[in-house]
């Protein structure tokens, strides 16, 4: 394996010699580095792009080798918002929306970075490009809208496709054998039904009534002469043209983006202001090619900085599917190992520095072994421990939040899913035409339990179902241990009807207790410090784990072979979306074979 990441590296850098991209001959590079001047202070308008995903994760900045520069995490747009909000130089926000791929946890977080820019009097220009109900849904928050006289607003509604494959998988002699525990755990129904579960489809109604009703009191909140009624009438007839949306007041303008500018001298009555394009964002989040030497500082390992002796908040980011062991890149993205997360606990929990700690999650689940090591670790932790939720914590997302003294969703976070399932793909008919057969021997009555021939026997099943109960009694007792911990009264009857694997939104999630607060990652960090026993006084730094990964480490963290699959495959999905989550949870329990259990929401 060694050997054939080294063998990777070295091809990388051979087509890199060809291209022409590195050069033994250095003599262009200047050997001393002139100091820039300064620049001179000039009133500016903003420019922020607000386009594709925008990770909660550190370790998701920076350069990827299939895909160029990545939008960068969410925490750095909202810095980079603040920072216009208190830059005496900045006079107003120009927010470029070019196609938002965030879901409802970040889309309010981006609004709450939005609302506060706002607080400082200036005002936030929306100018919308992509069409999507995300981008309509973060901009209805400025203070004007304007969109291109070719295009208009899809504002449709919320639609969800479900794919279920046990037909296609019927067709190969394919099969998986599941599981469940609990009548809402419905994480394997698109391998195991030809169509959704009534249980599955009502708690996904209910999450879509909730996304329904934060998109039109939204709306209505921020568009003058818009009740909610309206917005609901206004939704059932979309797609809207540029003209008729601003004729249902759903936009201000009409127009394309270079009148902005002209408009935001005119109404201040500044003449020499000047657009600041890419505002706030790194220099060394640029990474240009026809440098020679560009390359060779992308694969230098990234510095750890010197800590200062002012008092610190962790936050530590829990991103992507539980697995055991070291956190890696599966099929659909990034997983969250055990190991790794352990260790970053351990990290913040030494440091002397730091007083607090954020957990922010955003993970559907993943292994219970996983979770329960994770869960474990917080639970020793002597300093304040607070959960922050982001689109998703559902299942070992949630159970890794349980022991935190106080949890935070935004209003749109699918939280919840106590339960749990078990199951494995068995590949033993559909080898077969094409003329594989498997022969076994065993010793052990059970030991071929886990094996991908064969289904379970009736008595394996039992087995395993022993196995599962007792893990969802243990996920029970330790989610009664957290509420009661975070100041909740609850008894275990009343959790056992929000629980059987339910999913929910983060504000009917509080309605009903299993969180503590609707909130942002900010709203956390604040609580955290108040914990901690900090004040608005207090010089409070952030410190962020894990630390980002080179592009180096990410070359050695992976196989070429995998890096192309995993590029392919996520391209493919784009197509696709609807398959996004069967593949992971496919992906994930072929990699982790040797977990019997997981905690996986639907």
């Amino acid at each position: 394996m060694v050997v054939r990441r080294w063998s990777s590296l070295m091809m990388l850098l051979l087509v890199c010699l060809s291209a022409g991209w590195l050069h033994a001959d250095d003599e262009d590079e200047p050997k001393s580095k002139k100091k820039a001047a300064p620049e001179k202070a000039v009133p500016i308008v903003a420019e922020i792009k607000l386009s594709g995903s925008f990770e909660d994760s550190s370790s998701s900045e920076g350069f990827s080798l299939f895909g160029g520069m990545s939008s960068g995490t969410l925490m750095n747009l909202c810095d980079r918002m603040k920072q216009a909000k208190t830059d005496a130089n900045v006079k107003a926000l120009f927010l470029r929306f070019e196609g938002l791929k965030v879901s409802w946890g970040k889309a309010n977080e981006i609004q709450a970075a939005i609302k506060d820019f706002r607080k400082s009097g200036k005002k936030v220009h929306a100018y919308l490009e992509g069409d999507g109900i995300m981008d309509y849904f973060v901009a209805c928050v400025c203070d004007e809208i304007v969109v291109p006289p070719v295009g208009g607003i899809d504002l449709t509604g919320i639609h969800m496709e479900m794919p279920f494959m046990k037909d296609l998988l019927d067709r190969f002699g394919l099969k998986y054998d599941a599981v469940p525990m609990g009548d809402f755990k419905a994480a394997a129904e698109n391998m195991t039904r030809s169509s959704m579960s009534p249980a599955n489809r009502k708690q996904w109604e209910d999450i879509l009534d909730d996304w329904f009703a934060i998109l039109v009191e939204t709306i209505a909140a921020h568009r003058p002469g818009l009740t909610p009624d309206k917005v609901r009438e206004l939704i059932d007839h979309a797609p809207f043209t540029s003209r008729t949306a601003l004729e249902h007041r759903l936009v201000d303008r009409v127009d394309y983006a270079e009148s902005i500018l002209p408009r935001i001298k005119a109404a201040l009555k500044q003449d020499d202001l000047v657009l600041k394009s890419q505002y706030g964002k790194k220099k060394s989040d640029e990474m240009d090619l026809d440098n020679p030497f560009a390359l060779l500082k992308l694969l230098a390992p990234k510095k750890e900085p010197k800590l200062s002796t002012n008092p610190k908040i962790a936050v530590i980011y829990a991103n992507g599917a539980i697995v055991t062991g070291k956190g890696s890149f599966g099929l659909m993205g990034e997983e969250m190992g055990s190991t790794t997360m352990v260790e970053n606990i351990r990290k913040a929990v030494e440091e002397p520095t730091v007083k607090a700690i954020v957990l922010r999650v955003d993970s559907p689940g993943g292994s219970a072994l996983a979770s329960d090591l994770i869960w474990q670790e917080l639970k020793k932790c002597q300093k304040p421990v607070i959960a922050s939720m982001g689109d998703v914590a559902g299942s070992g997302g949630y159970y890794i939040c349980m022991s935190a003294n106080k949890i935070y969703a935004e209003p749109g976070t699918i939280t919840g899913s106590i339960g749990v399932i078990g199951g494995k793909i068995v590949l033993g008919d559909a080898l077969k035409k094409f003329g594989v057969n498997l022969e076994s021997v065993q010793r052990g009555k059970r030991s071929g339990m886990q094996s991908m021939a064969r289904g379970f026997n009736d008595e394996e099943r039992q087995a395993i179902i022993a196995l599962m109960g007792e893990i969802y009694d243990g996920f029970l007792d330790k989610a009664l241990e957290g509420r009661r911990k975070a100041g909740k009264s609850m008894s275990r009857e009343e959790l056992k009807k929000h629980a059987g694997g339910r999913i929910w939104s983060g504000r009917t999630a509080k309605a009903i207790g299993l969180i503590d607060e609707v909130g942002t990652l900010n709203d956390a960090i604040a609580d955290a410090k108040k914990m901690a026993g900090l004040t608005d006084s207090d010089d409070v730094e952030l410190f962020i784990l894990p630390k980002g990964q080179s592009f180096l480490d990410k070359l050695m963290d992976s196989s070429s072979t995998e890096l192309f699959t995993h590029s392919f495959l996520k391209e493919a999905v784009q197509q696709v979306p609807a398959l996004r989550r069967p593949l992971q949870l496919l992906d994930a329990m072929m990699r982790h074979r040797q977990e019997k259990v997981w905690l996986i929401m639907p």
